[in-house]
């Protein structure tokens, strides 16, 4: 799909893969884990496919996971990317370190609650849903204002931060688009209403093979 003129695509591509870090690994109260090795097979797919698109500017969040994906990018676009906070992923109180995944594994009661109740405020301490769901939209809107005509902005993000966008865009549960894949690309278009569309998600055919889950 070719933009018509006004509008702005952005390319929301999740992190490489990652080995969840110890409780004890939180740098500044999050889980900040560095790319594993599938994780920079992932990102160097990422950079590939991407290297044949009209990139006008790069997102990273604040959590090194992205900044690490984007390197793959960046080695093909000469840009220095802009870091913004607002799309760091939800951020899950005490929670934080100890892993949604082992939990899931042991049948954790509480971690059923969030997922049959799709709030992640049932977390102690976690991010307030109504905040959550506000800056989400402000990075998202905040990175478009950065396109271009015939061009693309890249945000190098986070499952949930793409789960949200996407519920936003289309009015889906809340949870509905939370199992994108690590490397993966979903893309979406702000019209020059303001109204925006969701044009693909959870894009892997670049990847060679499955991709993980990690957050």
């Amino acid at each position: 799909m070719v933009a018509p003129p006004g509008a702005r695509e952005v390319v929301l591509v999740r992190h490489g893969a990652c080995d969840p870090p110890p409780p004890d690994g939180l740098i500044n109260g999050r889980s900040d884990p560095s790319l594993n090795e599938r994780g920079r097979e992932e990102v160097a797919a990422v950079g590939e496919r991407l290297a044949r698109e009209p990139v006008a500017a790069v997102f990273i969040s604040h959590l090194r996971r992205t900044e690490e994906t984007a390197a793959a990018i960046l080695e093909r676009h000469p840009l220095e990317p802009a870091v913004a906070e607002d799309i760091g992923e939800i951020y899950l109180g005490e929670w934080e370190g100890h892993g949604i995944h082992s939990r899931g594994e042991r049948g954790d009661p509480e971690l059923a609650r969030v997922f049959a109740e799709q709030r992640w405020d049932l977390v102690p301490g976690a991010e307030p849903m109504d905040e959550w769901e506000a800056r989400v939209r402000r990075g998202l809107e905040a990175a478009a204002d950065a396109g271009a005509d015939g061009k693309v902005v890249v945000v190098v993000t986070h499952a949930a931060v793409i789960a949200e966008f996407c519920r936003q865009i289309t009015g889906s549960e809340t949870f509905a688009f939370l199992l994108n894949s690590n490397g993966s690309l979903t893309r979406a278009m702000r019209m020059e209403s303001g109204n925006w569309k969701l044009l693909s998600f959870n894009e892997v055919e670049h990847l060679h093979r499955d991709t993980g889950d990690s957050r």
